[in-house]
């Protein structure tokens, strides 16, 4: 692993999470120093590719590919708050949205194009796909690291349905079988 080259700027609060728009600011730095050559990508057809870029005790930070039809299950950072940024390529995302008077939850859709970042808060519920014919990559971002993440499934009466809770320090951690959605690569 390369030695992560923080931002300039103050992000002195020994011990305090970094807020979503400090960790779009590191998810964007990282992104132009994958650009720069820094980081080398890589593609894998069976599962999503991803490494770690750096980690200390407020900070997570991951490079992750994309190739068409690879995709995470509905899921949320088991209270991180998080960012990403993509690169190359374009990303779908699906947020989950609560229920409202009268209908279930719902799913709002967003295409997030190379050049664009979203950041997040701990509570923040979706899932992740590349529904384009080319790669794509992105950079993402955790505070405090991620040690765990929930997976859900939408359900249209009783609104999200958790499916597990699985301790990791990984984005692409393995589920247990009954919980694997089969339709995300």
């Amino acid at each position: 692993m390369n030695a992560f080259r923080r931002p300039s700027g103050s992000f002195s609060r020994a011990g305090i999470p970094l807020t979503p728009a400090e960790l779009l600011q590191y998810a964007t730095f990282a992104a132009a120093e994958v650009r720069g050559g820094r980081y080398l990508v890589a593609y894998d057809q069976a599962h999503r590719w991803h490494q770690r870029l750096y980690r200390d005790r407020r900070l997570d930070l991951w490079l992750i590919s994309w190739l068409p039809s690879q995709g995470t299950q509905l899921h949320d950072h088991g209270g991180s708050a998080g960012a990403f940024t993509v690169l190359t390529g374009t990303l779908a995302e699906a947020i989950a949205r609560p229920a409202g008077p009268g209908s279930g939850p719902a799913l709002l859709e967003r295409r997030r194009e190379a050049g664009s970042g979203v950041a997040f808060g701990a509570h923040y519920v979706h899932d992740v796909r590349n529904l384009s014919g080319s790669p794509a990559v992105s950079v993402h971002a955790y505070s405090p690291p991620l040690a765990s993440m929930n997976f859900y499934d939408l359900d249209a009466t009783d609104g999200l349905r958790l499916l597990a809770s699985v301790p990791t320090d990984d984005p692409e951690p393995e589920l247990p079988g009954a919980a694997r959605n089969t339709s995300a690569a």
